[in-house]
């Protein structure tokens, strides 16, 4: 903020003392608005030029690109009207050089003038106020925080890693019971007296023996029939052969 105010003030500066050069004695004291601009390319003459169509009309070009670059904050803009404004006066110098045999400054107002000076401190005022300033900067999109039950890009969390407490033991150290009734742990993995024999074909359900269950159903029944059988006669009718 305060290298672009810093550099506003330079370039405003500059572009002042470049649009007031014109009106300032250039050389044996004409003034800057005396020279045609067509003159700056075929060559220069004695002749009065028109206000507009002189050397005031590059450096007020140049002031509308100050002004616009100081809004926008254009840091290359405010260099072009530096570079319009020093361009326009070495050409002009070397125009006059070529048209008076040489460039002279004398203390006694012949020679270059005042308005020279102006000009070319204007357009170094520009060039300077174009390095002070910062510039725009360019705005990054943050991404925004999104609320819950709302589909955003705030709403994705980046996976956490799992980690389990510091006194919690260790659930890959103690081995888990089968709940279909199969011993913890693998027999195979087993040392000592009893280990695994690989020729013995291991039983993933376990080892334990066959467990029946009487029915209450059935085991009446089967009473009932017992006690009918003792109470008949074997040789009793139907019993015995025909």
């Amino acid at each position: 903020m305060i290298r672009n105010v810093a550099g506003a003030v330079l370039a405003l500066a500059g572009a002042t003392a470049a649009v007031w050069s014109p009106f300032r004695a250039w050389y044996d004291g004409r003034h800057g608005r005396d020279y045609a601009l067509d003159e700056l390319f075929t060559g220069i003459t004695d002749a009065k030029a028109d206000l507009w169509w002189s050397l005031l009309l590059p450096f007020a070009f140049a002031a509308l690109l100050t002004l616009i670059g100081v809004l926008l904050r254009s840091r290359p803009l405010v260099a072009l009207a530096g570079l319009v404004v020093l361009g326009f006066t070495v050409l002009w110098m070397v125009r006059v050089g070529q048209y008076r045999g040489g460039l002279t400054v004398d203390g006694d107002g012949t020679g270059l003038g005042d308005g020279v000076a102006n000009a070319l401190g204007g357009g170094v005022l520009l060039l300077l106020g174009a390095l002070v300033m910062a510039g725009r900067r360019r705005r990054t999109r943050e991404r925004p925080v999104g609320r819950r039950g709302t589909e955003g890009p705030g709403d994705e969390e980046a996976p956490r890693p799992y980690a389990p407490p510091p006194d919690a033991p260790d659930p890959r150290a103690a081995p888990v019971a089968d709940p279909y009734g199969a011993p913890a742990g693998d027999p195979r993995e087993s040392s000592g007296p009893g280990a695994y024999d690989p020729y013995d074909p291991y039983d993933p359900y376990g080892s334990e023996p066959t467990r029946t269950f009487e029915v209450p159903g059935q085991d009446q029944g089967r009473d009932q029939d017992r006690d009918r059988g003792r109470g008949q006669d074997p040789d009793g009718p139907g019993t015995g052969p025909r």
